[in-house]
């Protein structure tokens, strides 16, 4: 993929947590939660709805704080200094975060300045997910495909090391599909580290699991987590 960020230039470490634990309205999601994810590495979250896996990702963007436990970055307590933590990360919730009245291009330039990135990625993006007929329209005018489209190529338009993606595949037909998983095993073969939930069967390479719920599956395969 065209325009895609080195191992050096990305600067990724090992992303590890140890004995977390997240509370929200009084009721445990998860507890006792440890894993650690080198470069290269994909951790794939799996559970049922409500089982914590976007509670996970919220904590690992550093949104929530834990109840317990600690997350670490490079051997560094994320919660030492939170903004440098996340400047070495791009979080993908369920919303696409995209001003309307903006095109696409737009969005995208506005994204890259936001993080302190060139523009000299942001037409390569653009190109990945097949956005270069619609760049110049407001995004007010995209289908709920395209602007999913659109927010994942943020992921190419200002690199980060550590990508946390919740449910990414929703709203994409079969080729932006392709597009995503070829999106995912170039950031990690240029050493980038990937936490992904997803429903979808995206056939990616040589995923760590880490099962969410009080009724995960037994028994552990090598490489899975549980808490």
């Amino acid at each position: 993929m065209n325009g895609r960020a080195s191992a050096g230039e990305i600067g990724a470490a090992p992303l590890a947590a140890e004995a977390l634990a997240c509370r929200r309205a009084e009721r445990t999601v998860f507890e006792r939660l440890g894993f650690r994810l080198d470069p290269g590495g994909l951790l794939l979250l799996t559970g049922a709805n409500g089982s914590g896996k976007s509670s996970l990702l919220r904590l690992l963007a550093g949104l929530l704080r834990p109840d317990a436990g600690q997350l670490s970055y490079g051997g560094t307590p994320v919660f030492e200094d939170l903004a440098a933590y996340r400047r070495q990360l791009h979080f993908l919730g369920h919303q696409d975060a995209a001003k309307p009245v903006l095109s696409g291009r737009e969005n995208l330039a506005f994204w890259c300045r936001l993080r302190g990135a060139g523009l000299g990625r942001l037409e390569a993006a653009l190109a990945a997910f097949r956005l270069e007929a619609l760049a110049g329209q407001p995004v007010r005018l995209y289908s709920a495909g395209q602007r999913r489209r659109l927010a994942l190529a943020r992921l190419l338009a200002a690199p980060a090391p550590l990508w946390l993606l919740d449910e990414p595949s929703v709203g994409l037909d079969s080729a932006a599909l392709a597009s995503l998983v070829e999106a995912l095993e170039a950031h990690r073969a240029g050493g980038g580290l990937v936490v992904l939930a997803t429903h979808v069967e995206l056939g990616l390479a040589a995923p760590q699991t880490l099962a969410l719920g009080e009724h995960a599956p037994a028994p552990l395969e090598p490489g899975e987590w549980r808490w």
